[in-house]
């Protein structure tokens, strides 16, 4: 492929029909659209389960992070939201079926025990009158009364507070304990999400630069792979600012390398650029001029030729091209 590229520029310039004027420059095929994909956070690759050449729709996954901790954070925050929306909903129900019942029938009990203790104290009331019975002895079931008393009074506020809604603010706590704990969540979601490293559109995977246990960040310098959409492939020429002028939209051109021998691929130019800039594609020509300004110009491959991503070029732009489209 390097003797392909290096040789790309070192030949004579292919003779073309003399209706059309021809622009010569250098120029890289690249896809169609074409980015770095990086890691969003700093971290240890865990895993870049894909190859060069490999296809992927949209949110597959091009790498993974070291990311065992974060994945714990998002446990114990699922589990958090479960409990509070298990608590929201005992306040919105309210009480079992089954506690009703119980707290019903020890209401039941405790009244009985009280209509009880106060039969008997009032008949121990008319002896003790009489001087039947001691004081002491009186006293005991006076006692026996008021315990039976409190029993009853505690079994019905149980009955009570087991049958009565909840309170508004205590509804209004429980509800916002659980958006809290959902917030919560959603932020640990997002921070373990962030170790995933997706593709972001249709496309392939034109080169991979990183692997398993390398250490990466969001900084440009350390992409994992180049990924972009080569369903369709273009080439990006540098024009000679001597030449601009002569530049149209429309135009009709074709490249040659040397490792297709005299073949021609043909495009059309699509766009071109506004503002001069320094070379982007060296020719390794002894004589090359290295501080010539250049402008960007754009051309889209006809059909979809077997041209590998980052192959120099010989472009040739026909300028007021007459023949007909290959």
């Amino acid at each position: 492929m390097k003797a392909g590229r290096d040789n790309a520029t070192r030949r004579a310039p292919v003779a073309v029909s003399h209706e059309a004027a021809v622009i010569c420059a250098a120029g890289k095929v690249e896809a169609i659209r074409e980015v770095k994909v990086a890691s969003p956070v700093t971290g240890v690759l865990k895993e870049v389960p894909v190859e060069e050449g490999q296809r992927l729709r949209k949110g597959d996954v091009i790498a993974a992070l070291e990311n065992s901790d974060l994945a714990a954070r998002v446990a114990e925050a699922e589990a958090t939201v479960q409990v509070r929306r298990a608590s929201l909903d005992r306040l919105v129900d309210g009480s079992r079926e089954q506690e009703r019942r119980e707290a019903a029938a020890a209401a039941d009990e405790a009244k009985v025990i009280l209509d009880h203790a106060h039969a008997e104290l009032a008949r121990r009331d008319g002896l003790f009158k009489d001087d039947l019975i001691s004081r002491s002895e009186y006293d005991q079931f006076v006692r026996g009364f008021q315990v039976a008393q409190a029993r009853f009074a505690a079994a019905s506020d149980h009955f009570s507070l087991v049958n009565a809604p909840a309170r508004a603010d205590d509804l209004a706590r429980a509800k916002a304990d659980v958006e809290l704990a959902e917030a919560q969540l959603a932020e640990a979601r997002a921070v373990l999400e962030e170790t995933i490293i997706r593709a972001p559109f249709d496309g392939t995977v034109l080169k991979r630069f990183r692997r398993a246990g390398e250490v990466v960040s969001n900084r440009a310098d350390t992409p994992i792979v180049s990924f972009g959409d080569n369903s369709r492939l273009r080439v990006r020429v540098d024009v000679d600012e001597t030449d601009i002028g002569k530049m149209r939209l429309g135009e009709r051109a074709y490249f040659t390398a040397a490792a297709f021998g005299n073949r021609k691929f043909w495009g059309r130019v699509v766009s071109i650029g506004r503002e001069l800039g320094r070379k982007n594609i060296d020719t390794d020509e002894p004589g090359e001029k290295v501080d010539t300004e250049v402008l960007e110009t754009l051309v889209d491959l006809d059909g979809h030729p077997p041209l590998p991503d980052g192959l120099r070029m010989d472009s040739y732009l026909l300028v007021n091209d007459n023949a007909p489209s290959r």
